[in-house]
């Protein structure tokens, strides 16, 4: 009787926070919307060098924008970083996935974060995985990802790309990730 109250109290206090995430004045919050908000309240969590690409990735041969390539970043996952310039710093051949997950060290969810590279999950299997798939992430983006449970919300297997750039007043070096859709020769 007392796991059956743990529950239920579990499952409405879950239900209460998430309505309590939106008022009658503001407009729900998709996935979208959430990642991005998610990425505001975390973004100086984000490390400032991304480090080297993981083990086993394979450098793309072809590449549209090849390493020291200047380029403009259409992406938005952290403030500031939609249209700055930035500098090509790896290119690889892989699967990037869109992931949501709850970092270990007790941080809010993190909703559809791109990018992690399949190389940064834990013993995946062949690529691509499912939508829905439930992987272990070794990606060390931000604090609380590494060693996180983690759901695949999307992938692709477009170009994936490490990039050098400044974005709301922060230098990053070897940015992970950006994928070919998200970038545009710099103007």
């Amino acid at each position: 009787m007392t796991r059956r109250l743990i529950l239920a109290t579990a499952a409405t206090l879950g239900a209460l926070t998430l309505s309590a995430c939106s008022t009658a004045d503001e407009p729900e919050q998709t996935p979208a919307t959430s990642a991005t908000h998610d990425h505001e309240s975390m973004q100086h969590d984000h490390a400032q060098d991304g480090g080297a690409p993981p083990g086993g990735i394979v450098e793309a041969t072809d590449a549209t924008y090849p390493v020291g390539t200047d380029v403009t970043v259409l992406a938005d996952h952290m403030p500031g970083m939609e249209g700055e310039k930035g500098t090509i710093t790896g290119a690889f051949d892989t699967t990037a996935y869109a992931v949501s997950y709850t970092p270990t060290d007790g941080s809010d969810p993190v909703v559809n974060h791109k990018w992690v590279v399949h190389e940064e999950l834990e013993n995946p299997g062949p690529a691509p995985l499912a939508d829905g798939t439930e992987v272990v992430l070794t990606a060390e983006h931000m604090a609380g990802m590494s060693g996180a449970t983690a759901t695949i919300d999307s992938s692709t297997q477009e170009t994936v790309y490490m990039v050098d750039i400044e974005a709301d007043g922060m230098t990053m070096t070897n940015h992970k990730w950006a994928v070919e859709s998200e970038l545009e020769p710099a103007k």
